[in-house]
Protein backbone atom coordinates (compact mmCIF):
# COMPACT_ATOMS: atom_id res chain seq x y z
CA UNK A 1 0.00 0.00 0.00
CA UNK A 2 1.47 3.64 -0.76
CA UNK A 3 0.09 6.49 1.03
CA UNK A 4 -0.41 10.18 -0.40
CA UNK A 5 -1.65 13.13 -0.50
CA UNK A 6 -3.91 13.29 -3.20
CA UNK A 7 -5.16 9.38 -3.03
CA UNK A 8 -5.20 8.74 0.74
CA UNK A 9 -4.01 4.88 -0.94
CA UNK A 10 -3.69 3.21 -3.06
CA UNK A 11 -2.90 -0.88 -3.25
CA UNK A 12 -1.39 -3.57 -4.99
CA UNK A 13 -4.91 -4.09 -7.08
CA UNK A 14 -5.11 -0.92 -8.15
CA UNK A 15 -7.86 0.66 -5.59
CA UNK A 16 -7.82 3.98 -5.05
CA UNK A 17 -9.07 5.61 -1.49
CA UNK A 18 -9.13 9.33 -2.27
CA UNK A 19 -8.11 11.78 0.40
CA UNK A 20 -11.18 13.81 1.93
CA UNK A 21 -9.62 16.80 3.32
CA UNK A 22 -11.73 17.80 6.47
CA UNK A 23 -9.29 20.34 7.65
CA UNK A 24 -9.29 21.60 4.37
CA UNK A 25 -13.18 21.29 3.93
CA UNK A 26 -13.71 23.18 7.50
CA UNK A 27 -11.16 26.21 6.78
CA UNK A 28 -13.19 28.87 5.80
CA UNK A 29 -15.50 28.34 8.97
CA UNK A 30 -12.60 27.81 10.98
CA UNK A 31 -10.74 31.33 9.89
CA UNK A 32 -14.16 32.91 10.08
CA UNK A 33 -14.90 31.80 14.03
CA UNK A 34 -11.05 32.27 14.81
CA UNK A 35 -11.35 36.04 13.26
CA UNK A 36 -14.59 35.92 15.62
CA UNK A 37 -12.37 35.19 18.62
CA UNK A 38 -9.77 37.53 18.25
CA UNK A 39 -12.07 40.28 17.96
CA UNK A 40 -13.50 40.10 21.33
CA UNK A 41 -12.52 41.52 24.50
CA UNK A 42 -10.33 39.47 26.54
CA UNK A 43 -11.75 37.77 29.88
CA UNK A 44 -15.11 38.71 28.29
CA UNK A 45 -18.35 36.16 28.44
CA UNK A 46 -18.43 36.33 24.96
CA UNK A 47 -14.66 35.47 24.00
CA UNK A 48 -15.52 32.21 26.23
CA UNK A 49 -18.35 31.53 24.18
CA UNK A 50 -16.59 32.31 21.24
CA UNK A 51 -13.71 29.86 22.46
CA UNK A 52 -16.10 27.18 22.62
CA UNK A 53 -17.17 27.79 19.08
CA UNK A 54 -13.93 27.61 17.88
CA UNK A 55 -13.07 23.94 19.69
CA UNK A 56 -16.31 22.49 18.47
CA UNK A 57 -15.00 23.35 14.53
CA UNK A 58 -11.79 21.61 15.96
CA UNK A 59 -13.65 18.91 17.27
CA UNK A 60 -15.83 17.98 14.34
CA UNK A 61 -12.36 18.00 11.83
CA UNK A 62 -11.09 15.43 14.07
CA UNK A 63 -14.11 13.11 14.77
CA UNK A 64 -14.53 13.21 10.90
CA UNK A 65 -10.91 12.30 10.42
CA UNK A 66 -10.70 9.57 12.96
CA UNK A 67 -13.79 8.23 11.64
CA UNK A 68 -12.68 7.79 8.24
CA UNK A 69 -9.34 6.23 9.28
CA UNK A 70 -11.02 3.56 12.10
CA UNK A 71 -13.28 2.59 8.32
CA UNK A 72 -10.00 1.99 6.30
CA UNK A 73 -8.00 0.19 9.05
CA UNK A 74 -10.95 -2.15 9.58
CA UNK A 75 -11.47 -2.66 6.43
CA UNK A 76 -7.91 -3.07 5.13
CA UNK A 77 -7.16 -5.71 8.06
CA UNK A 78 -10.19 -7.59 7.51
CA UNK A 79 -9.92 -7.97 3.83
CA UNK A 80 -5.55 -9.21 4.37
CA UNK A 81 -3.78 -11.43 5.75
CA UNK A 82 -0.28 -9.35 5.08
CA UNK A 83 -0.08 -5.42 4.62
CA UNK A 84 3.33 -4.32 3.23
CA UNK A 85 3.57 -0.01 3.83
CA UNK A 86 6.68 2.15 3.14
CA UNK A 87 8.19 2.84 6.54
CA UNK A 88 7.95 6.80 6.55
CA UNK A 89 9.27 8.84 8.98
CA UNK A 90 6.11 11.26 9.22
CA UNK A 91 7.45 13.48 11.61
CA UNK A 92 10.59 14.77 9.53
CA UNK A 93 8.43 15.31 6.87
CA UNK A 94 5.63 17.70 8.57
CA UNK A 95 9.15 19.54 8.51
CA UNK A 96 9.02 20.91 5.12
CA UNK A 97 6.89 23.76 5.52
CA UNK A 98 4.75 23.64 2.27
CA UNK A 99 3.87 20.36 2.88
CA UNK A 100 3.29 20.43 6.47
CA UNK A 101 -0.10 21.09 7.09
CA UNK A 102 -1.61 18.56 3.90
CA UNK A 103 0.63 15.98 5.74
CA UNK A 104 -0.81 16.50 9.22
CA UNK A 105 -4.19 16.81 7.37
CA UNK A 106 -3.94 13.02 6.31
CA UNK A 107 -2.33 11.55 9.50
CA UNK A 108 -0.63 8.85 8.18
CA UNK A 109 1.12 8.14 11.24
CA UNK A 110 -2.69 7.66 13.19
CA UNK A 111 -3.64 5.34 10.23
CA UNK A 112 -0.13 3.21 10.36
CA UNK A 113 -0.88 3.14 14.20
CA UNK A 114 -4.38 1.67 13.95
CA UNK A 115 -3.18 -0.77 11.32
CA UNK A 116 -0.65 -1.94 13.79
CA UNK A 117 -3.26 -2.45 16.90
CA UNK A 118 -5.51 -4.26 14.39
CA UNK A 119 -3.64 -6.65 12.56
CA UNK A 120 -2.57 -7.72 16.53
CA UNK A 121 -6.15 -8.44 16.90
CA UNK A 122 -7.10 -10.24 13.61
CA UNK A 123 -3.89 -12.27 13.87
CA UNK A 124 -2.84 -10.03 10.53
CA UNK A 125 1.47 -8.78 9.96
CA UNK A 126 2.45 -5.47 9.07
CA UNK A 127 5.35 -5.44 6.67
CA UNK A 128 7.33 -2.00 6.60
CA UNK A 129 9.55 -1.45 3.53
CA UNK A 130 13.15 0.55 3.99
CA UNK A 131 11.78 4.45 3.23
CA UNK A 132 14.18 5.12 0.61
CA UNK A 133 13.31 2.03 -1.38
CA UNK A 134 12.36 3.37 -5.07
CA UNK A 135 9.03 2.39 -5.49
CA UNK A 136 7.59 4.57 -7.79
CA UNK A 137 10.28 4.77 -10.00
CA UNK A 138 10.76 0.67 -10.51
CA UNK A 139 9.02 -0.62 -12.95
CA UNK A 140 7.06 -3.97 -11.55
CA UNK A 141 6.98 -5.44 -14.57
CA UNK A 142 10.62 -6.17 -15.51
CA UNK A 143 12.29 -4.28 -12.45
CA UNK A 144 13.99 -1.50 -14.40
CA UNK A 145 14.44 1.51 -12.30
CA UNK A 146 13.71 5.02 -14.10
CA UNK A 147 15.45 8.00 -12.91
CA UNK A 148 12.99 10.02 -14.76
CA UNK A 149 10.24 9.57 -12.57
CA UNK A 150 12.05 10.90 -9.64
CA UNK A 151 9.48 14.49 -10.85
CA UNK A 152 6.09 14.28 -8.90
CA UNK A 153 4.34 15.64 -11.65
CA UNK A 154 4.46 12.44 -13.99
CA UNK A 155 1.73 10.61 -12.49
CA UNK A 156 1.81 8.24 -15.63
CA UNK A 157 4.66 6.58 -17.08
CA UNK A 158 6.11 4.13 -19.70
CA UNK A 159 9.10 1.51 -18.82
CA UNK A 160 11.71 2.69 -21.46
CA UNK A 161 12.76 -1.54 -21.56
CA UNK A 162 8.91 -3.89 -21.21
CA UNK A 163 6.88 -0.59 -22.54
CA UNK A 164 4.54 -1.52 -20.00
CA UNK A 165 2.27 1.65 -19.06
CA UNK A 166 1.96 2.15 -14.89
CA UNK A 167 0.42 4.69 -12.88
CA UNK A 168 2.51 5.58 -10.47
CA UNK A 169 0.53 5.10 -6.73
CA UNK A 170 -0.54 1.52 -8.43
CA UNK A 171 3.04 0.97 -9.20
CA UNK A 172 3.84 1.79 -6.15
CA UNK A 173 1.53 -0.27 -4.53
CA UNK A 174 2.95 -3.39 -6.19
CA UNK A 175 6.59 -2.75 -5.76
CA UNK A 176 6.31 -2.13 -2.06
CA UNK A 177 4.05 -5.39 -1.98
CA UNK A 178 6.92 -7.45 -3.61
CA UNK A 179 9.34 -5.65 -1.49
CA UNK A 180 7.38 -6.75 1.77
CA UNK A 181 7.30 -10.12 0.66
CA UNK A 182 10.81 -10.09 0.16
CA UNK A 183 11.95 -9.04 3.66
CA UNK A 184 9.19 -11.43 5.26
CA UNK A 185 11.01 -14.48 3.29
CA UNK A 186 14.27 -13.05 4.17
Amino acid sequence: MDVGIKTFYSDSNGNTVSNPKYLERAMQKLVREQRRLSRKQKDSHNRNKQRIRVARVHEKVTDQRNDFLQKQSTMLVRENQTICIEDLHVKGMIRNHKLAKSIASVSWAKFFEMLEYKAAWYGNEIRRVPTMYPSSQTCSACGYQNPLVKNLHIRIWECPICHAVHDRDTNAGINILKKGLQVQSA
